[in-house]
């Protein structure tokens, strides 16, 4: 097993400090939105009425795991929620401001119910941490890495590590389980953060995905991925060299190109580099 240590070599000249599994997924699906948010650090980008549902999953879960009762968690939750201002929010079709009150109803509606699906009977953990934040230095590696672990818990497979949690609110129950990339990226970003914060064995990556709408068959609302480390050894391989050739592509001299098919900032990234915003 690949164990983080910190590193005394002079890392690469690049625009970041570090890299994130959101940072070099966004670099991955536009590079020129990414340029944007983690280089030039602007964050105009309207939110997706999904995202505020998830983050304030997340903000009711961090409270309850955290040891806040049960309503009290979910009441934090919802004033994340609250504290979205509209022109933070992409509405979508939502034009008039009774499109975009009804708009927000539904979202308070869905964020209530889908926390609720997972809080009726939530997974017990022996919690060691709680968004724990994190960023290492990992040999071999051009640049740091950063991690937000959702739980760092007791590992019930071998005594003395610990294992990861990751919960995720989502339309749909993802196709691949735990080999599915996203997850194996993001699993071994937490992996290194874990392990150096912690100094244990980490042997599991557990992501919990609650669906939002109920399901019509009566079928569990949560599902429960779990990616065993030992088993993806040359995924550590594969990470370390996208990792080192993403970091070669951000630190030469490049024009950063809009991805207009990105269905989350196409729009937005073709309107910078229409308007030659980022341009000297």
């Amino acid at each position: 097993m690949k164990k983080g240590k910190v590193s005394t070599k002079k890392k690469t000249k690049a625009p970041i400090k570090h890299w994130s599994h959101s940072s070099l997924l966004a670099f991955l699906r536009n590079p020129l939105a990414w340029y944007t948010r983690y280089v030039e650090e602007v964050y105009d980008s309207p939110t997706t009425p999904a995202a505020v549902i998830g983050s304030a999953g997340h903000v009711a879960l961090e409270h309850f795991y955290s040891g806040v009762p049960k309503e009290m968690s979910i009441q934090k939750g919802l004033e994340h929620v609250h504290s979205v201002a509209d022109f933070e929010l992409n509405f979508g079709k939502a034009k008039t401001f009774r499109a975009k009150r009804e708009k927000r109803a539904q979202m308070e509606q869905e964020y209530l119910r889908a926390v609720g699906y997972y809080l009726a009977k939530p997974p017990r953990h022996k919690v060691l941490g709680v968004e724990v934040r994190g960023v290492v230095e990992v040999e071999g590696l051009p640049l740091p890495l950063k991690a937000i672990s959702d739980l760092v818990v007791e590992s019930r497979v071998e005594k003395g590590a610990v294992d990861i949690v990751d919960h995720k609110f989502v339309a749909a129950f993802s196709k691949g389980g735990a080999t599915k990339s996203l997850f194996v990226l993001q699993a071994i970003f937490n992996y290194y953060t874990v392990s150096v914060l912690f100094g244990k064995p980490v042997r599991r990556f557990i992501v919990y995905e609650c669906k939002k709408t109920k399901n019509a068959d009566g079928s569990p609302q949560l599902r429960r991925y779990v990616l065993n480390y030992r088993d993806h050894q040359a995924d550590f391989a594969v990470f370390h060299r996208l990792i080192k050739d993403a970091t070669e592509e951000i630190s030469r001299e490049r024009t950063f190109l809009p991805n207009p098919s990105d269905m989350f900032e196409g729009d937005h990234s073709f309107d910078i580099y229409r308007l030659g915003l980022l341009e000297e």
